[in-house]
């Protein structure tokens, strides 16, 4: 039989780790990416401008490939850093040669850095347009570069995590409950990509999903804000659970055929299909 291939960016650590273990305990093959290869590797993840310091954070696309191939299955774990297109182009040419195809394609990697944080006056010019490659430009490139050999195989499935602060204002500032308009602004405008996918590729075999995760506690979060940040008051958590079950569920489910291009609430989805088992616990509800 033909493998299965799923391709995650933003996979070291989080939502994409999750998503790429989840992918692989039903069946596929995973193409494990992000800009951190092995643990300990540094870069500036402070959200504003005036925080930036390199740091380390939790996690790698080594040890997630490593928890790939411990649920049976292989793994390709390829550097790749959203704003360098050459690291993209270098790994989707690496997937094709070492396993021809790829059937499912998860964009999930975003820029994390300083301005995602940072208030509208506080923005320079080079710090929005640095934002807009890594949450807007670079999944457009890595995406049309995807479906050339998806519509030549006659489909495939594409993913877009987005974000709440595409869909609405935030309750407060930045630093009192919201976000930066630059990161807002960003995953608005990458939101709309699978509704468009949907009307002009759905009769050629492509599905397309925005799947919005409400707030999903994982290590960098905790790493770079605490346990009891400003977003952990303001909204309730979920774990990364949640978004490796309702991507499965996307993948899977003959009824998330009729939801192309539509978005779909992970927390939601999850709570009335009951997809986590445990979750949400009896009190939380």
């Amino acid at each position: 039989m033909e493998r299965k291939v799923a391709f995650v960016t933003g996979a070291s650590r989080g939502i994409g780790k999750a998503v790429a273990i989840g992918l692989a305990e039903i069946g596929y093959d995973v193409v494990v990416t992000a800009r951190t290869v092995a643990e300990g590797e540094k870069y500036d993840y402070s959200p504003t401008l005036k925080q930036a310091n390199e740091r380390a954070m939790p996690g790698s696309i080594n040890v997630t490939a490593e928890e790939v191939r411990k649920r049976g299955r292989e793994a390709l774990a390829i550097r790749l850093d959203l704003l360098d297109r050459a690291s993209i182009d270098a790994a989707i040419e690496r997937t094709l040669r070492e396993w021809s195809h790829i059937d499912v394609l998860v964009n999930n990697g975003i820029y994390q850095g300083p301005g995602v944080m940072d208030r509208f006056l506080d923005l320079p010019d080079d710090v929005v347009k640095k934002i807009f490659e890594g949450n807007v430009f670079a999944q457009i490139h890595l995406t049309q570069t995807v479906l050339h050999g998806m519509l030549a195989r006659g489909g495939g499935i594409i993913i877009n995590i987005t974000s709440n602060a595409a869909l609405n204002d935030p309750p407060g500032p930045a630093g009192e409950g919201g976000w930066g308009f630059a990161y807002g602004a960003s995953k608005g405008a990458f939101h709309r990509m699978a509704g468009m996918l949907k009307v002009e590729l759905a009769e050629r075999g492509i599905r397309a999903y925005n799947v919005e995760p409400g707030l999903i506690v994982h290590e960098s979060q905790i790493a770079l804000m605490g346990e009891d940040n400003d977003l952990v008051r303001h909204y309730r958590g979920a774990p990364v659970a949640v978004m490796a079950a309702a991507v499965n569920w996307l993948v899977t489910s003959p009824e998330a055929i009729a939801q192309n291009g539509q978005t779909i609430f992970a927390q939601r989805l999850c709570k009335e299909r009951q997809l986590v088992p445990g979750w949400p616990s009896p009190r939380a509800k």
